[in-house]
């Protein structure tokens, strides 16, 4: 795709992969875990903005299923 919202997202899960590995690979994971699961942890929301981004923008809802769902109410 040629949208530059993708562009920057992926590059930001790809930098965070990066990151996470480098933590994994590190001396220190082996004491402490904590680095890479913070790491682990910033890749996966990383990920979870690009799908969340080519998802709503990319295919938005049809008209159909937003308008079903505007209808449902919560009664107290």
């Amino acid at each position: 795709m040629d949208c530059l919202e993708c562009k920057n997202l992926e590059e930001v899960f790809e930098s965070r992969v990066s990151k996470y590995n480098e933590a994994r690979s590190a001396a220190y994971y082996r004491v402490s875990t904590e680095l890479a699961a913070k790491k682990n942890v910033d890749m996966e929301r990383a990920r979870n903005d690009l799908e969340e981004h080519i998802k709503y923008r990319h295919y938005p809802p049809s008209s159909a299923t937003s308008s079903r769902t505007s209808q449902h109410h919560v009664h107290v």
